[in-house]
């Protein structure tokens, strides 16, 4: 079948950046905002990584959202729940500073805004581990706005997460179109490749990749954002 949609990843891919300096600069922001309140930054730290596995392991019918703040609640009790005003604050007023450790490609924002030109359509399928108000700002690091893209996953609107094939599932569905129309963009191997399995295709962007298990990347089309446009024109 032809493709008919484009999905792309956001960190790594549309953004580029380097995860575990992302990851440490998040973090450190995070912690800090939180500590005066008597989160102590270390087990904080933890919490957040317990409960992103958490939603990662997701395989029920309660959105990332629940699942987060249930795990949350298993290690500071209520307290958490009536201190969610301060991390809404946080990601309204200072999330956006992590953009300082990541980088920017111009050649992402053409991609999107040429394929939507070509009659694809488009939707941001970036792993739902975040709000929607932090999702929203790193779609604007990549020079992109929400309404870009016809659907796109936050942890408060789906119920999965890479790599679980379900999560693809769940994305073809929301935008009503088959998955084997889908063409899955993404520079994590494991978390974005396995869209294959069911039925997408699939091109894997080399420029800030991900290869945990030091797969054969040649069984992939892969490249630049330059090969990616010429993978999609020859299709």
């Amino acid at each position: 079948m032809a493709i008919k949609a484009v999905l792309f990843d956001l960190d790594g891919t549309l953004v580029p950046m380097d995860q575990d300096v992302f990851v440490g600069d998040y973090f450190k922001r995070i912690s800090t905002k939180l500590a005066p309140y008597g989160y102590e930054p270390k087990q904080f730290i933890d919490t957040i990584w317990k409960g992103t596995y958490a939603m990662i392991k997701n395989n029920s019918d309660k959105c990332n959202e629940d699942v987060f703040w249930d795990f949350a609640v298993t290690v500071y009790g209520d307290k958490i729940l009536a201190d969610k005003p301060l991390f809404d604050e946080f990601y309204e007023e200072e999330f956006d500073k992590v953009k300082e450790v990541c980088g920017f490609n111009p050649k992402a924002k053409e991609a999107v805004h040429k394929l939507k030109e070509m009659g694809y359509r488009v939707a941001l399928a970036t792993n739902p581990i975040f709000p929607e108000r932090a999702t929203r700002w790193r779609i604007g690091w990549a020079g992109l706005k929400p309404d870009d893209f016809e659907f796109y996953t936050t942890y408060e609107n789906i119920n999965s997460c890479k790599p679980n094939p379900a999560y693809y599932i769940e994305v073809a569905k929301r935008i009503g179109i088959d998955p084997t129309e889908c063409l899955m963009v993404g520079n994590d191997v494991g978390d974005d490749m396995v869209a294959e399995s069911i039925g997408m295709k699939v091109f894997l962007l080399t420029d800030c990749l991900i290869n945990k298990t030091d797969e054969d990347i040649g069984k992939y089309p892969h490249g630049s954002f330059d090969e990616l446009m010429d993978y999609i024109t020859e299709k």
